[in-house]
């Protein structure tokens, strides 16, 4: 700056010499040329002048960018959740106003993306929670989100989203199994909230989870509705196939409403009700046979609930001639029987395997006491012999389950159970000791039987008898039966305590 300004002197006093030279020539007189040097005096100092006050309006231009940016940076980084901006103070002006001004600029870019990923993000979350029925996510729509608020935004609307499509295909299951439950009933959609669900877009029903659990409050409603359908017309069917039985309808009348004796409709309801009405008006007009057919279906349940002599005679009207006023009691009377047998019918079918257990066990033992069984071809003594062992084992086991099960039964009903009058664990040990009776006695007979033929053997002497094997022509074997004669003569000798002399080799 000193060599510039010395060469500026340089020059202004050259131009002034200069300037004086020509004045001199001109002829100007001293006192103007005065004049004109401190014109041009004048002249050079406005022109400094202005350009220190042009200078002086940049600085504090400069000056004044930089205040704002400053400010405007402060108020970004607290807008934006960022640490404040760290200034170079060793740069100059015009570089640091620059960098201030570059500095904003960035910032106001990465405020306009956040306002904008704000906007986005609270347009789907208001659709979402309309269509949801949810409350929006609390977020200030003025003010800009920090970096963590818009990722808490995004994995919000992420579950919204997630939330809405399974309350969709839940939406959508239900939907289906609804108008379903409704074909199967005949029915159409009464209220509003049904005529939306079954007749309205899937898209705009609001899928508030108030209105999936009506939604499923509705569905239960109709499944219990059709399975009350389904449970009356079972009744009815019941019904219907015991009259038929009863009344000797013929097939043709049958086959009229087969249709209706699968399905459980409502149209089938009614068809099933007025079968049941019909037949109903034709039983009390039959009402002697019907009678009589009920009470054949009473003597079976008495036979399959093991009822004894005197219970059978506890229900009077099954001997009473009159059939009028006896129907109503015989129906009353089949209905409990038929109750009591299916709320004990383990029981009753274990009791009934164990009297088919036992007789084939019987059977077997009879048939283990025929001789001529050996001679049976075909594997039959071999079957035979394994059913009894396995029966041997079985019945030990199924005593001990019935066993445990009658002691709770009789808990519950606080009563013993019979059979046909008699308890049944005392039933099947008396059967046990009848078999073992019987054993004893077949084992004293075949003693008896044994001793008496040694008596006359004694006498008569041993005689062999082979039943179980076939005799051929010209195979018997004299050497064998005097050997087995022998044998039975010295048995003989024995027992009587002698001694005998006799040389069973030599020919007298």
């Amino acid at each position: 700056i000193e060599v510039i300004a010395a060469e500026s002197v340089a020059c202004l006093n050259k131009a002034l010499c200069h300037l004086k030279d020509i004045w001199e020539e001109i002829g100007i007189p001293e006192d103007q040329r005065l004049e004109r040097t401190n014109v041009v005096k004048n002249h050079v100092k406005s022109l400094l002048d202005m350009m220190i006050v042009e200078e002086e309006s940049l600085r504090k231009r400069l000056m004044t960018s930089i205040e704002k940016c400053q400010k405007e940076l402060s108020n970004l980084c607290l807008e934006l959740q960022l640490p404040p901006f760290q200034e170079d103070r060793s740069s100059t002006m015009l570089q640091q106003e620059k960098d201030l001004r570059m500095h904003v600029e960035v910032m106001l870019k990465e405020k306009n993306q956040r306002m904008q990923a704000l906007k986005a993000l609270t347009e789907q979350d208001q659709d979402l929670c309309d269509l949801l029925c949810l409350q929006p996510f609390s977020i200030s729509a003025s003010s800009v989100p920090s970096l963590e608020q818009l990722e808490k935004f995004r994995q919000h609307i992420s579950s919204l989203t997630a939330e809405k499509e399974r309350r969709h295909n839940e939406f959508v299951t239900l939907k289906k199994q609804i108008i379903f439950c409704m074909g199967d009933l005949d029915q159409l959609p009464e209220t509003s909230f049904e005529k939306d669900v079954v007749c309205e877009d899937e898209e705009n029903f609001c899928l508030s989870k108030e209105n999936i659990d009506s939604l499923k409050v509705l569905l239960h409603q109709l499944e219990s509705r059709k399975t009350e359908n389904e449970r009356v017309c079972g009744s009815y069917r019941e019904k219907i196939h015991e009259l038929w039985e009863r009344l000797q309808i013929p097939q043709e009348e049958r086959d009229a409403i087969c249709e209706h004796i699968t399905l459980s409709k409502k149209r089938n309801l009614q068809a099933l009700q007025a079968e049941v009405k019909r037949l109903e008006e034709l039983k009390f007009k039959n009402i002697q046979n019907v009678t009589e057919a009920i009470r054949n279906e009473i003597a079976v349940f008495w036979d399959k609930c093991f009822y004894s002599s005197d219970q059978r005679q506890t229900f009077v009207p099954f001997y009473d001639g009159e059939y009028e006023e006896l129907l109503s009691l015989h129906d009353a009377e089949i209905v409990r029987l038929k109750q009591y047998y299916e709320d004990h019918k383990d029981l009753f079918e274990g009791v009934h395997k164990w009297e088919e257990s036992w007789r084939l066990f019987l059977e077997l033992e009879e048939k283990a006491k025929d001789p001529s069984r050996f001679t049976n071809r075909g594997g039959n003594l071999l079957k035979e012999e394994k059913q009894r062992a396995d029966l041997v084992k079985s019945l030990p086991k199924l005593e001990k389950k019935l066993k445990a099960e009658i002691e709770q039964w009789e808990h519950e009903q606080n009563r013993e159970f019979q059979v046909n009058g008699q308890k049944f664990m005392q039933f099947v040990t008396d059967q046990w000791e009848s078999y073992r009776l019987e054993k004893e006695r077949e084992k004293q007979e075949r003693q008896l039987k044994k001793s008496k033929q040694t008596e006359v053997d004694m006498v008569y002497g041993t005689v062999i008898r082979t039943p179980t094997k076939r005799r051929f022509l010209g195979s018997t074997t004299p050497c064998k039966a005097r050997k087995a004669s022998t044998k039975g003569f010295y048995f003989l000798m024995k027992t009587a305590g002698l001694k005998s002399t006799w040389n069973p080799r030599s020919p007298f």
